[in-house]
């Protein structure tokens, strides 16, 4: 298994969700919340809002690559790899790929800080996660001297640097605000925290099982 596979898998959990509410990826309600779950220049990313693709074409390989920064052979190999693991499942209705919730969620919770361990880094300009992440705002009353950001010249935060699961979840997060939840409590999670780590996993599920 590798980092991307868990961005993808939450991208499709994600994209099942606006199925089931039958809502276009890029729809005018969402950009209308955009500030109060970004944590970059509104300017630098207001396109991404634009177009309303339709969700089939988002559940291609094309599509995965386009939103997740992800090439497609790597997205292939990914959803592959992860209908191998039992991680994902073919959808019999619509034959798209589909993240297996119960998995996914014990994996999180008791695999990834092992498998995907993460040490903070140097300060550097980015977006926000783990509890200093829109998510978790409000949540918690943080004890730490620094935030954590993934690196990204367009955020608007300085913190200690999170190497994100993958390298375009940067990218990835800035068109969709339920990835860019869950990749932030998974970091909480990675963190190894026990009380922001109990916190976000509650968040998680009940997130991924909306």
């Amino acid at each position: 298994m590798k980092g991307q596979d868990i961005v993808v898998l939450l991208k499709l959990v994600s994209l099942h969700q606006r199925l089931a509410r039958l809502e276009p990826l890029n729809s005018d309600n969402k950009r209308s919340s955009a500030l109060v779950w970004q944590g970059w220049h509104a300017a630098e990313s207001v396109d991404l809002f634009e177009g309303g693709r339709p969700l089939a074409d988002e559940f291609s390989v094309r599509g995965l690559e386009a939103s997740l920064g992800i090439s497609k052979s790597e997205v292939n190999a990914s959803i592959k790899r992860s209908y191998l693991c039992g991680l994902a499942i073919k959808e019999r209705k619509t034959g798209y790929p589909k993240a297996n919730i119960t998995g996914l969620l014990e994996f999180v919770v008791h695999g990834i800080k092992y498998v995907f361990p993460v040490e903070p880094g140097p300060m550097v300009r980015g977006i926000p996660t783990a509890a200093a992440a829109p998510v978790l705002q409000g949540e918690l009353i943080s004890m730490e001297t620094y935030i954590h950001v993934w690196p990204d010249p367009q955020g608007l935060e300085m913190g200690q640097a999170i190497k994100p699961l993958y390298r375009s979840v940067p990218h990835a997060v800035r068109q969709d605000p339920e990835l860019y939840a869950a990749l932030a409590l998974i970091d909480a999670i990675r963190l190894g925290k026990p009380r922001e780590a109990k916190l976000a996993q509650q968040l998680l599920d009940k997130r991924l099982k909306a």
